[in-house]
């Protein structure tokens, strides 16, 4: 089974991104605008337990998480997606490593650069003339995310949500 951790952003940005997605995201029908916090790992269905105690523990420690996004950005070269910039804060940081951590020990694949992906599979030309109209827009959302979603991916590749944690941390 598929697995990963993410923050959902507020119905506001997500509304935005999606205006965006509906467009431009090949991927738009299968998951909901999101921050991805841990990336897609297969696991065992016997290891569903401990990771869901294991993020309980992390929710528990985790004050809620202020997010910043600022502009719109790509990863050209390495690949076509576009994306919301969310501003990297310590304290997504500090749950980055927490969900990469002891009981949920795992490298991580790529370095993390929190994001909201708003267009995939495009090609040059079109990335660029999206990018470049972004680039003109003021695009700035300030919120706080009060707690994280662990997500399984289903047969038909979309995912849903397994559980929710909240963050209750002082």
């Amino acid at each position: 089974m598929n697995i990963g951790v993410v923050l959902f952003p507020s119905k506001r940005i997500q509304d935005f991104a999606n205006s965006y997605r509906k467009r431009y995201d090949s991927k738009y029908a299968l998951i909901t605008p999101h921050i991805t916090m841990r990336e897609r790992i297969n696991i065992d269905d016997t290891e569903l337990d401990s990771i869901v105690t294991a993020l309980n523990k992390v929710a528990e420690q985790t004050k809620p998480v202020s997010l910043h996004i600022q502009g719109a950005r790509s990863f050209h070269p390495t690949n076509n997606v576009l994306f919301l910039k969310v501003m990297p804060t310590d304290e997504l940081e500090q749950l980055h490593q927490a969900l990469h951590t002891g009981d949920l020990s795992h490298t991580p694949k790529y370095d993390f650069l929190p994001h909201i992906t708003i267009g995939q599979d495009l090609s040059d030309v079109e990335l660029f003339d999206v990018l470049e109209r972004l680039k003109m827009e003021d695009i700035r959302f300030q919120e706080d995310v009060t707690k994280m979603a662990l997500l399984y991916e289903l047969e038909n590749g979309s995912w849903s949500v397994y559980e929710t944690f909240r963050f209750t941390g002082q």
